[in-house]
Order: structure tokens, then sequence, then C-alpha cells
């Protein structure tokens, strides 16, 4: 027999049929709910339980369910991704819950993550700021030797730190701002740190910024919500490296207009 602990609660979950729909909160009651379950797994046998009755199952997004994609985003009760720091929904298990807690469940808001339906909703914006970007410069010609690129321990770990980013959302989502400052300067960092990215560093930086404001993204005002929902703990120091690339490529620019003003005017 199992001796795994159950609990019974309330959901409120946010339904919206489409990006115009006003969209409403719908309650439902969940009993007997094993406390070893995933917070997806329990999504799933709510659904099974509303498919029985003939209505519309509640759409959300999962695909891995071992925190490395980063479709299962869910504000849960005015948390990104729930209130265990550094884990996605996936990674949720429903231990974390108390017996009777009633759990409010909605999707990212954000001007830029228009609602699909229901709690899926549209992150394509983060997929054009990162093709704004472009790819990494590199000579054709017969593969390098691993070590014929020595790259500093330090910059190496802070690069793949940086790399950690899933593109989940979650810091958009816990700006007040609606800010992806974060996402953006992790996309930036990565390649900016590392030797592989220096033919494009300029350029890129430029561009990726530039994209994020063009998406309708909020800006930046350091207080630090994004690190605090992030499941991979990506660090805010990374908007500072951002913002350095950003005024380098642009004064860099400046200075080339200047030159080629004072050279048309000779």
């Amino acid at each position: 027999m199992s001796s795994a602990k159950k609990i019974n609660i309330k959901l409120k979950i946010w339904r919206q049929e489409n990006e115009k729909d006003s969209g409403r909160f719908e309650e439902f009651s969940m009993s007997d709910v094993l406390t070893d379950m995933s917070f997806l797994e329990m999504m799933d046998t709510l659904n099974e339980k509303i498919i029985k009755s003939g209505k519309r199952p509640i759409e959300f997004e999962s695909d891995c369910r071992e925190g490395i994609c980063g479709t299962c985003s869910l504000m849960i009760s005015g948390q990104a991704h729930g209130p265990v720091r550094g884990a996605t929904t996936c990674q949720l298990y429903m231990r974390s819950f108390q017996d009777g807690e009633v759990i409010t469940i909605e999707p990212w808001r954000a001007k830029a993550f228009p609602i699909i339906r229901d709690l899926v909703t549209d992150r394509r914006a983060f997929d054009r700021i990162q093709m704004a970007g472009g790819y990494t410069g590199a000579k054709t010609g017969p593969h390098a030797d691993a070590n014929a690129m020595l790259i500093p321990k330090d910059l190496a770990d802070r690069a793949m730190d940086a790399a950690a980013c899933i593109g989940c959302g979650a810091c958009v989502a816990a700006c007040p701002n609606a800010s992806a400052s974060l996402f953006t300067a992790a996309k930036i960092t990565q390649f900016a740190l590392l030797p592989q990215g220096a033919p494009l560093r300029k350029q890129r930086a430029q561009n990726m910024v530039l994209q994020m404001d063009k998406e309708g993204f909020g800006s930046c005002s350091n207080l630090g919500e994004c690190e605090a929902a992030c499941p991979k703990k990506i660090s805010i120091q990374n908007i500072t490296i951002m913002k350095q690339e950003y005024f380098k490529a642009a004064l860099a620019a400046d200075f080339r207009e200047g030159m080629g003003s004072a050279e048309g005017g000779a």
C-alpha cells in the first residue's frame, strides 16, 4: 500500500478562448491529490476529470517535463513557476502546497506575450530577439583543435551560466514592467564573453536590444524580480553586461558616422 500523503485543494484557473476574449477564472475542486504528484500531473488528472464531464479541457503547455525546455510556464498563486525557487512548473510537486489551499493559476501577463488560449501564450517574441542577434562568426576550413583557442575558465563559466537560460519567460512575467532584459542579456552575454562571439559582437548587441524594444517589452528598473523568478538562476549582472555592450556599439556607430561625415565634408 502507498504511504504517500493526500491533500484536498481548490483551483482558480484562468480560461480564455482566444486573444480577443476577455477571459475569466473558473473554479475546480480536487480531492485526494497525492503530494508526490507533480503539478503538471495534477493538471493532467484535472483535465481527465473535465473531459469525462463532457467539457473542454484546460489548455497549457509542456514538453520535456525535466526543466529543460521552458514551455511549462505558469503563474501559480502570483509566483512564476510556483513557490519553489530554481525550479520550473514541471519540477514543482504538490507537497509544496497545504491541505485545503486555494491555488490560482494564470498565464504569463505581458503585452508581448498575447494569450492564445487559457494558459498558453505566444512567446515568439523571444525567438525574434534571438534571430535579430544572428549567428556567431567563424573561419571556414579544417576543424580547429579543441585547445587552439584558449578561454580563461572564469569567462567560460560565466558564459555557460548565461547560456543556461531556457527562454521560459518567467523574468518577463515576474517583472512589473514586463521587461525582457534578463533574457536578452543572457543571450547577448553568452557570446560577448567568448572569442567566438567577437566578430559580430557590436552588431548583435544593438540588433537584439532594438528588437526587444520593438516587441513591446517594458524597461528594466533593477528591481531584481527577474533573477528571483528565473528557474535557472540567471544573474541580473548580465543586464549590466548587455547595457555595456549596447553603449559600446552605439558609441562605435556614432564614431563611424562622424568620421564619414568628416570625410564627406573634406
